[in-house]
């Protein structure tokens, strides 16, 4: 394979053209702002030495030329640059980026002469975006990442010398239990006893060190894969000079006085989807000022401004990007759709006379109708919005056209992507952690269940004086919720459009950024369910949709809450930390329960023999009675010995753990690996 001289040049020409195009256009905007003719002239100057060193005279001769048009202009006092210059200055990065696309690139085919009237096409606008600029916050991120999990697999293989000396441990007992040929007896037990307690303690003290180290290299490996995965995408300002550019053009072209502004540049989308928006795009901004923006005396009658406007938006809407372009202009002429329609036969005979408003805006998406009498460069061959639908097709999309005769016309595209990158607020049902789109989120607060009421379209909530629909995250998650009327709620509200909603959680878990991926259709999840992304740990946790949770509250309906078939007994909390007290006592009551406390097992004896209790869940180090002897106690009173009992502790060896089932407990519970969710449904488990 021949190797490509022009490899390096053509990556840094094209970023510095589109550095000279940017700075351009903001020249455009402030002509007399010397801060940014002096970053264009060295932008220029670097360009020209680059094209220079790889024997590019004539992309080198035009970047002079550029310097040359903006010399004048650096000194303080000198004339601003008239608008005529920077058209000539712009003409000579449309000549330097298709000199750049030439490199190295196939011979030309034999193409056909183009129509009358119509300028031969410049450099390809959607050429695929293949190289892009990384933050270094992002690359220093993975490489960070990637040493830290390379530190834990060496320390992994280290912790396997623990399993040579349990091995030589092994090999020994092995020994003194083999057959003595001198017929002598076995050892015994006594004399063996050491061999096995140090094989023990040598194994689980490997086991411990491997789990750890393994765990932690899993979440850095996890981590590199999601910052790998947000290398992927492209924040949409990226398309935004071409954009402005084009707009830009087309006003000057029609004589006309437009101002492009760009909304939610940076919602990170796949480089595919962002090439073929920027295609699709450049059209409708064309087709904005063309068909849309009235000329200034037409604006002025109207009682507009004199610049008209043409504005772009990227906005998030679950695992699809919404791309938007709408003008101030004069909308769509129906009528003259209407025409042009029946005209080219698109509808039968004296059918045109009866299309409403939608379907004469659906016909403008069939194809091969313009409105404009006149063909220019710009516009009056009816292909903008067909490039639009193609783009739609292309990329699976849905596309609307709405316009409002003499306020504008909006063109939307609604593209599925399958990865896009968003901050998510984290939150948990029944042991279930799921991610909401934060930008999506408008508040949080503890809710009493007894605000959730019911109304003739479903559950609701008052919330700023109006009712606002209320769902269980637990449903929405197809998790089982404890049965009994709920006492609390951790609520979201989530806004989509014009619609809200609450959705009641057992807590917030925190935000984050995550990579939304598609789930297969044949999963059948709830339409609410947006996607999947992974956490640290590679777990897969679902994404909800806003749009999908409002639109599903009210199909969903008044929620039940499950009548218990007998009233449950309460909980007795027992710890002398209170903070571990608050805290267990929140899980539970939050999952429904009724809960008690005491700060001591000699408290709880009290409490346990003067009330009747579901379950106790226990501490182990308290001051006087320790755990482990309360649980004896209560084994031992017939009255108690049916109480299910957990034990809490700090305690993690495995003699504690059998020293607490011993005593008689039904589970044991490690507080630096607690679960809520774990804890939750060993309680239901226990309670049934």
């Amino acid at each position: 394979m021949a190797r490509d001289r022009y490899k390096y040049f053509r990556i840094e020409a094209r970023e510095l053209l589109e550095g000279l195009s940017r700075g351009l256009l903001e020249l455009d905007r402030s002509p007399g702002d010397r801060a940014v003719v002096a970053r264009l002239l060295r932008v220029a100057h670097t360009l020209k030495g680059a094209a220079r060193v790889v024997q590019q005279q004539g992309i080198g001769d035009r970047a002079h030329a550029a310097e040359d048009a903006l010399e004048p202009h650096r000194d303080q006092g000198a004339p601003p640059v008239p608008r005529e210059r920077i058209d000539e200055l712009l003409r000579l990065v449309d000549e330097m980026a298709a000199a750049v696309a030439a490199l190295d690139a196939p011979p030309p085919t034999a193409a056909a002469p183009a129509p009358a009237g119509e300028s031969p096409p410049a450099a390809r606008s959607e050429e695929p975006i293949r190289t892009v600029r990384v933050d270094l916050h992002e690359v220093d991120a993975v490489v960070e990442t990637t040493l830290e999990a390379g530190v834990h697999v060496a320390s992994l293989r280290r912790q396997l010398g623990r399993l040579d000396h349990a091995k030589e441990i092994a090999r020994a007992l092995a020994d003194q239990l083999s057959a003595r040929r001198d017929g002598a007896p076995p050892p015994s037990p006594a004399r063996l006893r050491p061999l096995v307690d140090e094989l023990s303690r040598a194994l689980d003290g490997a086991q411990r060190a491997l789990d750890a180290r393994a765990d932690q290299a899993e979440r850095e490996i996890g981590e590199v894969r999601r910052v790998a995965d947000r290398l992927r995408l492209l924040p949409a300002r990226a398309i935004a000079g071409p954009l402005e550019r084009a707009t830009r053009d087309a006003a000057r072209a029609l004589d006309r006085a437009v101002t492009f502004e760009l909304e939610g540049g940076g919602v990170r989308v796949d480089a595919n989807v962002l090439t073929s928006m920027r295609e699709a795009l450049l059209h409708a901004v064309r087709n904005a000022v063309a068909h849309g923006v009235e000329p200034a005396a037409e604006r002025a009658a109207r009682g507009k401004p004199a610049s008209g406007r043409v504005r772009v938006e990227v906005e998030r809407r679950g695992t699809r990007v919404v791309f938007r372009c709408r003008d101030d202009g004069r909308g769509v002429d129906l009528e003259a759709v209407r025409a042009a329609a029946a005209r080219r036969g698109l509808v039968p005979a004296g059918a045109a006379a009866g299309l409403d408003d939608a379907a004469l805006t659906a016909l403008l998406l069939r194809g091969g109708i313009s409105t404009s009498t006149t063909v220019t460069d710009v516009s009056g061959r009816g292909v903008g919005l067909d490039v639009v639908r193609d783009v739609a097709a292309r990329l699976h999309a849905e596309v609307a056209v709405r316009t409002e005769r003499g306020r504008g016309t909006e063109v939307e595209v609604v593209v599925p992507v399958s990865l896009t990158a968003l901050t998510a607020l984290h939150v948990e049902a029944s042991g279930a952690v799921a991610a909401l789109p934060l930008d999506a989120v408008r508040s949080a607060a503890f809710l009493e269940g007894t605000r959730v009421v019911r109304t003739a379209e479903g559950a609701a909530v008052a919330h700023r004086g109006a009712l606002v629909p209320f769902v269980p995250l637990a449903d929405v998650l197809g998790r089982p919720r404890a049965p009994g009327p709920r006492r609390a709620w951790s609520a979201v509200v989530v806004e989509a459009g014009a619609g809200r909603v609450v959705v009641g959680a057992d807590r917030l878990v925190g935000t984050a950024e995550v990579v939304v991926r598609p789930l297969p259709a044949y999963l059948g999840l709830d339409p609410a369910v947006a996607g999947a992304a992974l956490d640290g740990e590679g777990n897969p946790r679902l994404v909800l949709d806003p749009a999908g949770l409002v639109a599903g509250a009210r199909r969903r309906g008044s929620y039940d809450e499950e009548e218990a078939p007998a009233p449950r007994a309460p909980i007795l909390v027992v710890d002398d930390s209170l903070t571990t007290r608050m805290l267990e006592q929140s899980i539970l009551e939050s999952a429904g329960y009724e809960v008690e406390v005491a700060v001591s097992a000699e408290e709880a004896l009290d409490k346990a023999r003067a009330r009747r209790f579901g379950l106790f869940l226990v501490d182990v180090e308290m001051p006087g009675m320790d755990g482990f002897e309360f649980v004896r106690v209560t084994r031992a009173e017939p009255r108690l010995a049916g109480v299910p009992a957990i034990l809490v502790t700090s305690r993690s060896a495995q003699e504690d753990r059998e020293r607490g089932l011993a005593a008689g407990a039904s589970a044991y519970v490690v507080k630096g690996e607690f679960d809520q969710g774990r804890l939750l449904a060993t309680i239901e488990e226990l309670l049934r």
